[in-house]
């Protein structure tokens, strides 16, 4: 699992502030999406994003992530 310093974190939240794009990995699969929320679901901390060719949203728990980097 990715491990979530204040750096990452600070990070994590100027991307959806700038609703730039992260490249994330989540069991084994790559999602490059535009970060759009920080969200507490289930009191799991979430990132609310947009795929940027459906225009599908999903949702990350922040806790399941293996790699995160802002693109």
């Amino acid at each position: 699992m990715f491990r979530w310093t204040t750096e990452a974190y600070d990070r994590l939240e100027r991307a959806v502030a700038d609703q730039a794009r992260v490249s994330l990995r989540r069991r084994g699969t790559e999602y490059v999406v535009i970060a759009v929320e920080l969200v507490v679901k289930n009191r799991r901390e979430t990132l609310i994003a947009t795929h940027p060719t459906t225009g599908e949203n999903l949702a990350f728990v922040l806790e399941e992530l293996e790699t995160f980097e802002v693109l």
